[in-house]
């Protein structure tokens, strides 16, 4: 059973920066595709990045040019670093490790993420 641990969330003004952070237990990090989701209250979860085990990556539009998902494979630690953050982005930030070819699919508990205007 693979763990997900989620940090780095916490309250910041608009404009300021966070760095979120989930390390993964297990050895199956290196060939799972991770991503980091987030729901707004009342809303659905939605994906913001993703980036494979070839370490390709995309966004939603709405955090393009802003976040910046990243992988270090020794450390078994997905990485979403979130710049010019906005009101909207206020939301609990969700870690997800997953393969088709493994047929897996895990979740962090979240860490919340407030930014006041």
């Amino acid at each position: 059973q693979v763990q997900l641990v989620e940090s780095g969330g916490g309250l910041v003004q608009a404009g300021g920066s966070l760095r979120l952070s989930c390390a993964a237990s297990g050895t199956i990090f290196s060939i799972a595709d991770m991503g980091w989701y987030r729901q707004a209250p009342g809303k659905q979860r939605e994906l913001v990045a993703k980036i494979t085990s070839g370490g390709s990556t995309n966004y939603a539009d709405s955090v393009k040019g802003r976040f910046t998902i990243s992988r270090d494979n020794a450390k078994n630690t997905v990485y979403l670093q979130m710049n010019s953050l906005k009101p909207e982005d206020t939301a609990v930030y969700y870690c997800n490790m997953a393969s088709v070819t493994y047929r897996i699919n895990y979740w962090g508990k979240g860490t919340l993420v407030t930014v006041s205007s």
